[in-house]
This record gives C-alpha cells, structure tokens and sequence, in this order.
C-alpha cells in the first residue's frame, strides 16, 4: 500500500487495516509520532490547566492544590522527579474519578523512576487514610503495603504535601515555575534506563 496525501497536504498512511501497513508506512507514522511527542509538556500543562473548573466543594480549585502540592514538594527541597509527580499527581481526576491515581501514574511510567510512579500510583490509597473512616471505610488500607521499600515516601507525600495543600492562605509558585520541570522530565527520551530505574 501506498502512502497517499491528504487533500490539505499531509501525508497519511495506505492501509485500511494494520495488519496491510508497508514499512513505509510505518516509517510515516513513526516520523508523525516523534513531531507529536514533542508536543507532550504543553499537552500535559493544558490538561493541567483544566483542572481549573474541576471538582468543587473544596476551598481551591483542583489546579490549585496541584499548585500547592508541587510548591510544598519543591519548597521541602524534592528532586524534580517528585516536584513534577506532585504537579500532576491528580491530572486525572476529571476523565477518571475513581482510579486517577493510576492515570497519573501511567503518565509518568515511561519517564521518571519506578519510586515516584509507585507513589502516584499508590496516592490515592494513602491519602483515603484522612477521610474513609468518615464513611466507614477502612483508613488504614495502605497498611497493606507497610513491608514496600517506599510505603514511607508515599506515606510522607501525602502526609507533607498532598492532604496538606488545600488552604487558600498559602502561598504556592505560579505554573509557570513548574513549567520548565515539565518541560525536562517530558522531553526526556521514554523508557530510557538512565530515568526509569528502581
């Protein structure tokens, strides 16, 4: 199969069906995804951003306390990995209410240490220690985890940080500090054994 032109001059692949792709055309959708990927760390600050208009009820908005939690975890002298997981660590609270802890987590998979994913996506859990005896759930459920090598770090992320970040009188950085972070740890190349190591 060919690669054949869009109408508005770009370039799309021949195949109807994966399985009739040409290396051609796999080499014109490798090309497009590597420009796309650039792109990660504004998609990843819009998304961001849209946390804005989130979930209500609490005293700042979801883009806030992202803010806040990220302003504590670099203020406490964090590497950048951690800065930037506290940054995004509940992006993905509008599309996956129940398990945006895993959303999160899988963003920042093929890009930071395996110590930092484990604790996004462990977050969630944790952080249930706060309120679930609220609504006769069991707050110490993370206590499964007690004997992991990093039940203490995730333990202290959202004892320090996380659960500690939604007071409209604190004084939290403005994106644009992050966005350079961002920007760094998004760019790197993904999967890279330098970066994502235990």
């Amino acid at each position: 199969m060919s690669v054949e032109p869009k109408s508005h001059g770009e370039r799309i692949v021949g195949f109807k069906r994966m399985q009739d792709g040409t290396v051609e055309d796999y080499e014109l959708l490798a090309l497009y995804e590597r420009e796309y990927v650039k792109a990660l760390p504004k998609r990843i600050l819009c998304a961001l951003r849209q946390l804005e208009g989130s979930l209500g009820g609490y005293p700042v908005s979801r883009f806030d306390h992202s803010l806040q939690t990220a302003t504590r975890a670099m203020r406490d002298g964090a590497d950048e990995e951690l800065i930037v997981a506290a940054l995004i660590h509940d992006i993905g609270d509008d599309l996956a209410p129940f398990n945006h802890s895993q959303i999160a987590a899988a963003i920042l998979k093929p890009y930071v240490r395996a110590e930092v994913t484990w604790i996004v996506e462990q977050h969630g859990l944790f952080q249930s220690y706060y309120y679930a005896h609220h609504f006769g759930g069991n707050r110490n459920g993370r206590d499964r985890f007690r004997d992991h090598p990093w039940y203490e770090a995730c333990r202290q992320f959202c004892e320090r940080w996380d659960q500690s970040s939604f007071d409209p009188n604190y004084d939290w950085e403005p994106l644009s500090t992050f966005e350079p972070l961002v920007e760094r740890i998004f760019t790197r190349p993904a999967h890279d054994a330098t970066f994502v190591k235990t």
